[in-house]
């Protein structure tokens, strides 16, 4: 593609040569620029990509694309914000590629990843082919590639959706993070469908308040468009028992669905019962009743398993596909996932690094034990710091002894970082703090005796610790097996 082909796609730029190279590709990393690339000069947090516009240069680039003027051998466009032009840009140059997809957006604070999961394997039941971007990975078809952001930037995105498009994907599933949603990562994805989980404190280092946290959820809606195709429709799916989805609903004018256990809605869940073998209860949609008995367990798995079937079921998947998956659903790796050693006694590793999100796995965990609870958790250091003393308070109030532990610590002082959690212990349930993770997660398991449960939470799938600048090998269920084992050898 020419780049004045390319460039006139921009409504105020200046260019400071009329010289027409062809755009062999895109990048915003200096160190991928090859023969006939297009640089962007991103600003980041760490890094300012104006910075590197000569290296891009050097390396190839025929021209930039900056926010100031440089005296530069190749054409330098000058834009007001080029984080918005790359969007546009990537777009074009990628062929508008979510114009030729099913997309699903998901986002809320707790179940996205476990919500898309089964939102995928739905679509493919229905013989589908799908892609989905993730927490956890990159997938496409059943080929999977590592991922650094929850949501990509908007780059990486549409070259990724032309990638999906070419390999014949038909639908898409990907999670998108409140971060994506303000920083325009997700700007030009064409979304067919969008699905809120539920909203509750997370993130207040980036976003401030919950007001600006929630704003950003609802940019995903009103991104579904204001007219109405009826070739394409678009669908809000929204949790019914979720107060921000009122919010929601008037941020969209896209058709509106619900689902919910406590309040009415389009598609409900009645008579929740869960075991520790899974979780049954009565689906109500469209006037019917058909009894659901799920092998994922708690009432938090009941959420996202309807917002999956609602997401599908507004894409015209029949309910006699959609059913059966979601009964055969067995679990998302580090989400309420067991642990099995041999032992006799419950393991559960989780990601749960909210509040809500731990009460919720905890208030499970009750219902499956009546013996001893034991619960590792810590919180990110470099992050929300008023969620932690939140964090400590639903870890101690529902298990019967809670294990202060180090997360992702990264620059902080883990010292203030458990400060900061003992504050929000007020009453005299017992906990103690042990900084070294896998010391935590051993001293849980050799504590366990015969019916007790020890869940460790906050990492879940992941497996590495940042400390300092460091990223260490770290994986909760490893970890968790060795001791298990070496409890039984010993």
């Amino acid at each position: 593609m020419k780049l004045q082909h390319l460039i006139k796609h921009l409504h105020r730029y200046e260019v400071s040569s009329d010289y027409n190279p062809e755009i062999s590709s895109i990048v915003m990393d200096s160190r991928k620029v090859i023969e006939g690339s297009l640089f962007f000069c991103i600003k980041g947090y760490t890094v300012d990509g104006h910075q590197f516009a000569k290296d891009a240069v050097a390396n190839g680039a025929v021209a930039i694309i900056s926010e100031k003027h440089m005296a530069l051998s190749v054409p330098v466009i000058v834009v007001p914000d080029t984080m918005r032009a790359m969007a546009i840009l990537a777009d074009v140059f990628y062929e508008q590629p979510t114009h030729k997809l099913h997309l699903i957006g998901v986002t809320g604070t707790n179940g996205k990843t476990t919500t898309t999961h089964i939102i995928e394997s739905i679509f493919q039941s229905h013989q589908q082919k799908t892609g989905m971007i993730g927490t956890i990975y990159m997938k496409m078809g059943n080929e999977t590639f590592p991922v650094k952001n929850t949501t990509p930037d908007a780059l990486t995105l549409q070259e990724s959706f032309h990638q999906m498009v070419e390999n014949k994907v038909n639908t898409v599933v990907m999670e998108v993070s409140s971060h994506a949603l303000h920083m325009g990562r997700v700007f030009g994805c064409d979304f067919d469908v969008a699905v809120f989980t539920n909203l509750s404190q997370d993130h207040l280092d980036y976003h401030k308040t919950m007001e600006e946290y929630q704003f950003a959820k609802s940019l995903l809606f009103s991104s579904l468009g204001n007219t109405y195709n009826l070739s394409k429709p678009k669908y809000a799916v929204l949790n019914a028992d979720d107060a921000s989805s009122d919010f929601f609903r008037r941020a969209t004018a896209a058709q509106v669905i619900t689902y919910g256990i406590k309040e009415s809605a389009d598609i409900m869940a009645k008579n929740v019962v869960t075991t520790a073998k899974g979780t049954s209860f009565e689906l109500m949609y469209d006037d019917k009743c058909i009894p659901i008995q799920l092998k994922l367990v708690g009432e938090f798995s009941v959420y996202n398993v309807l917002a999956a079937i609602a997401a599908s079921y507004v894409s015209d998947i029949p309910m006699e596909t959609i059913l059966p998956v979601v009964e055969q659903i067995t679990g998302v790796p580090g989400r309420f996932e067991s642990i099995e050693g041999g032992q006799d006694f419950t393991v559960i590793v989780d990601y749960a690094h909210t509040p809500d999100s731990l009460e919720n796995v905890l208030k499970t965990t009750k219902q499956l034990s009546q013996n001893q609870i034991y619960c590792i958790v810590g919180c990110g250091g470099d992050r929300d710091r008023t969620k932690r003393p939140l964090m400590a308070a639903v870890a101690v109030n529902y298990a019967n002894k809670a294990i202060f532990t180090s997360d992702n610590p990264r620059s902080e002082d883990p010292l203030q970082i458990f400060n900061d959690m003992r504050s929000g212990v007020v009453s005299d349930r017992p906990y103690e703090i042990v900084e070294d993770r896998k010391m935590a997660i051993y001293k849980a398991i050799e504590m366990a005796k015969t019916g007790d449960v020890v869940l460790i939470a906050g990492k879940g799938h992941e497996t590495y610790q940042v400390i300092g600048e460091k990223v260490h090998e770290f994986d909760d269920r490893k970890i968790a097996l060795e001791a298990i084992h070496a409890k039984i050898s010993s």
